[in-house]
């Protein structure tokens, strides 16, 4: 199918406006910043804060302690998507990426001068607690605003394309912090622990000027100006959503548990197979590596795929695929099996999540109408992704003993991934409807977006 011109789709773009690869741009180093911080946090959690902020409990224990931490920020995610939301569709995309950014960069900063429970006890967890909320927030208006900004902005026939690079920027986030790590956790346990934890934390700085810089300079969309043009931006769009999109926005919950592979493979079976198995630390973050460096490459194909053959199919059999890997991939951590556990993490992580992975974001944003995307993705996927946030501590307690003690995470693992494909199997297809019909109710068999010119 051709590309069309932007103003078929309710914006003032002419045919070559470079706004689209801007947005795309815009919303992928957005999302490398705001996750380099917020996974980082997930591989101190698993690899250094239990010994920095529960020291006195038994290892066990403390690795809970740590993801509950690390869980703290998915609690306040749903928060900030009513908050966020509500300002991102009445204020627009622009600004509050910005705050976003600001917000997400401050408390990673801070994360890295805080003082440990040896120097001043109960505090130090806090502390710690405080600013992983704050992580939260931000993250919880991210993703929602720059995947409509890259929706709104892109070319009618390439949406999920143009969107999917927020999520590659995710993955780089996940890389970059991940990369910060390696060289971290390969120094003397002294030094870890006394310094050189802070300094992944500290280099924020430097990817958050960068990610100004880039978003300050974008544009808003011509989808948003359009209905802030009509004066039809909704008063309280939160109200609206749940009036008109309450379905929805159920349907996001659940889909978004997918996100419970994420960080099931990329913080408990990190913990599991350092602290259970005893695989060496380097080893396993060179995995989530080369799987997230791969998915770099697959999440833009998956995404194109679902540009010629719908959402549904591309984010279902990913899903699927998911909830069958799992097994084999703890099996092998629970061997030991090093060859069998790099294979099979990146065809895991970096092939199979990606299909399910690079699609939402068109998938999630074109169930709801401009007035009140922002909000629809932001409240729908943050409780979903709420969840997962706990499911390294609800694996934890699911952790038995033994060879086979990870059965029961496995299962778990299995059945939210089940439960994602289900719920993806009720939605309407939205492929090939326009920009302006998206979210419409009566909109059946949608005409072809060359179809509206």
């Amino acid at each position: 199918m051709p590309d069309t011109p932007f103003d078929q789709v309710g914006g003032h773009e002419p045919p070559g406006s470079k706004a689209p690869r801007k947005a795309a741009l815009a919303g992928w180093i957005g999302s490398a910043v705001e996750y380099y911080d917020f996974f980082l946090y997930g591989a101190a959690s698993a690899l250094v804060f239990p010994d920095l902020f529960f020291p006195e409990a038994d290892p066990q224990t403390a690795r809970l302690a740590s993801f509950a931490t690390f869980g703290v920020a998915y609690v306040a995610r749903p928060i900030g998507a009513i908050i966020l939301g509500h300002f991102g569709d009445r204020l627009g995309r622009k600004t509050m990426l910005i705050f976003t950014l600001l917000v997400m960069g401050l408390s990673t900063i801070l994360v890295g001068v805080l003082p440990t429970y040896a120097a001043v006890g109960v505090l130090a967890p806090v502390l710690l607690v405080t600013l992983r909320f704050l992580q939260g927030l931000s993250a919880a208006g991210e993703q929602a605003g720059a995947n409509s900004m890259s929706l709104e902005h892109a070319p009618p026939d390439r949406r999920a394309f143009f969107t999917s690079f927020t999520l590659s920027g995710t993955q780089m986030g996940l890389i970059l912090s991940t990369l910060v790590f390696i060289p971290i956790g390969a120094l003397p346990e002294h030094e870890l622990f006394s310094w050189g934890w802070r300094v992944p934390f500290l280099l924020s700085a430097v990817v958050v000027a960068v990610g100004l810089w880039v978003r300050r300079s974008l544009p808003e969309t011509p989808a948003f100006e359009e209905v802030e043009g009509e004066h039809e931006k909704a008063k309280f769009p939160a109200a609206v959503l749940l009036r008109t999109h309450g379905v929805d926005v159920l349907r996001v919950v659940f889909c978004a548990l997918i996100a419970v592979v994420s960080t099931i493979f990329s913080v408990f079976t990190l913990a599991y197979a350092v602290d259970t198995v005893g695989i060496n630390r380097t080893k396993m973050l060179v995995v989530l590596i080369v799987a997230n460096l791969v998915a770099l490459a697959a999440i833009p194909l998956w995404a194109r795929l679902a540009d010629r053959i719908g959402r549904k199919p591309v984010f279902i059999g990913g899903a699927v695929a998911c909830a069958a890997i799992v097994w084999p991939y703890m099996w092998a951590l629970s061997r030991h099996n090093y060859p069998l556990i790099f294979v099979i993490g990146v065809l895991f992580s970096g092939v199979v999540y990606s299909a399910a992975n690079g699609v939402w974001p068109a998938f999630y944003g074109e169930m709801f109408d401009t007035r009140v995307r922002y909000s629809g993705m932001a409240i729908g996927t943050q409780i979903g992704f709420a969840i997962a946030g706990f499911a390294p501590l609800i694996s934890e307690a699911l952790l038995k003993d033994g060879i086979n003690g990870w059965v029961p995470v496995a299962v778990f693992t299995t059945a939210t991934a089940l439960l994602a494909a289900g719920c993806a199997a009720t939605a309407r297809e939205t492929h090939k409807v326009h920009m302006l019909d998206l979210g419409k109710r009566g909109v059946g068999l949608p005409a072809l977006v060359a179809d509206r010119v």
